[in-house]
């Protein structure tokens, strides 16, 4: 398995005091050539570990699998460093013989970066076509003092981001406020794929009733990636983008952004959360 984290020397400055010399730990970035059947589907940037769960949780989001069943095996592949070393960066998926092969046309673009995620991916139209759950009709119910301490508890769970302060991480939770499932990644995609395909390959999708809780903004991709995992609310640290609040709206998700101490602004499918006392709005 390939390094979390590396040390590195680095010049500290510190404005009137004088710079110092020291060691940092920074979180690794490496590629992941992703396969179906030997054929690179995409390479995509991110932190070693949780690899099949990141395949995983990529296929179900372009609408590829959507249940442990339809995955047959996973497996690293030959892939070599400089000292003959395997370098885990190739990871072949084998569908069961019911599920189809991939549409080219519908998986993203055979790069994707740390920072972008969706490179190609289809639109809300082919989200639509895509989707196996009707999040819409799940009636979950989230008490907005649940929502408020999901930051702090997603936080406390980033071991990695402790050490580097570098990293991205996701955080499934039931609607009562516990704990899921907690993954990290130098990709805020990265580590929403890992948490779905955590949950795929334990049987768990779609994730009804469930909290996806992410340390970042609320992006069109993330919001997809919920909605193909059947995730009725969705949380973010900051901004939704004005596509994300669309595409919530349209695939029955109840977005909230800007969830920071005891606030926060609800995008979408507002009845979902339960709100004990209010004031009107100005």
């Amino acid at each position: 398995m390939g390094r979390v984290t590396s040390r590195h020397k680095v010049l500290r400055l510190g404005g009137d005091a004088p710079a110092v010399t020291r060691t940092d730990t920074l979180v690794a970035e490496e590629p992941l050539d992703i396969r179906i059947g030997g054929r690179t589907i995409t390479v995509t940037m991110r932190t070693p570990g949780d690899d099949f769960d990141l395949v995983a949780g990529f296929l179900a989001a372009e609408g590829v699998i959507g249940a442990a069943r339809d995955l047959t095996a996973m497996r690293y592949c030959a892939g070599t460093d400089e000292e003959g070393h395997n370098t885990y960066n190739v990871v072949d998926a084998v569908l069961a013989a019911h599920v189809p092969a991939p549409d080219p046309g519908l998986m993203r673009g055979v790069w994707t970066s740390s920072a972008c995620g969706i490179c190609g991916s289809t639109g809300i139209d082919g989200l639509r076509r895509m989707s196996r759950f009707d999040v819409l009709a799940d009636p979950v119910r989230v008490d907005a003092e649940v929502l408020y301490a999901l930051p702090d508890r997603l936080r406390a769970a980033q071991k990695v981001f402790a050490s580097t302060g570098g990293l991205h991480a996701a955080g499934l939770f039931t609607a009562a406020g516990d704990m899921v499932c907690v993954r990290e990644d130098v990709g805020r995609h990265n580590a929403v794929d890992k948490v779905v395909g955590w949950a795929l390959r334990e049987g768990l999708l779609p994730l009804a009733g469930h909290v996806l809780m992410v340390s970042g903004r609320a992006s069109f991709e993330l919001t997809q990636k919920a909605a193909m995992a059947g995730v009725p609310v969705m949380a973010a640290v900051s901004a939704p983008s004005g596509l994300a609040v669309d595409l919530a709206a349209d695939a029955g998700v109840t977005l909230v952004g800007f969830l920071r101490g005891r606030s926060a602004n609800v995008y979408s499918h507002q009845d979902r959360v339960t709100v004990h006392s209010s004031r009107p709005s100005a």
